[in-house]
């Protein structure tokens, strides 16, 4: 599961105040929801695209501090998929980049220096 920060000012419920909606009108409908960290994210058994598998996604909350977006994309293994089901990678991913987009304010670039800069944070000093 990875979590994604919002902007700085900004929280994830003035971004995406339906999330539950928002989670359906991008992947489909939702079956079923899991506890994550105290919090209930929303499962999507059969994505509307056949290159994802199942999405998990959702508000995960902390206490004392803002809200994160919880985000579990599990796509099928390219061998296993139809020269039809190719095609719908490319809006595969940009269904995912979108959804992130909306819900944390940053785009692809920005979200991967975030996620190099919390790594580096967490690395040990030698």
């Amino acid at each position: 599961m990875k979590e994604y920060k919002m902007r700085r000012g900004e929280t994830l419920e003035e971004r995406i105040p339906d999330m539950e909606a928002t989670v359906e009108a991008y992947f489909g409908s939702i079956t079923d929801t899991v506890e994550y960290k105290d919090s209930d994210l929303y499962v999507v058994e059969e994505p509307d695209n056949p290159v994802f598998q199942r999405i998990v996604a959702g508000t995960v909350s902390y206490s004392g501090k803002k809200d994160r977006l919880g985000v579990e994309f599990e796509e099928r293994d390219p061998t296993e998929l139809g020269p039809d089901d190719l095609e719908a990678a490319g809006d595969a991913v940009d269904a995912k980049n979108d959804f992130l987009l909306e819900a944390t304010g940053r785009d692809a670039k920005s979200r991967r220096d975030s996620m190099k800069r919390a790594v580096e944070d967490d690395a040990p000093d030698y």
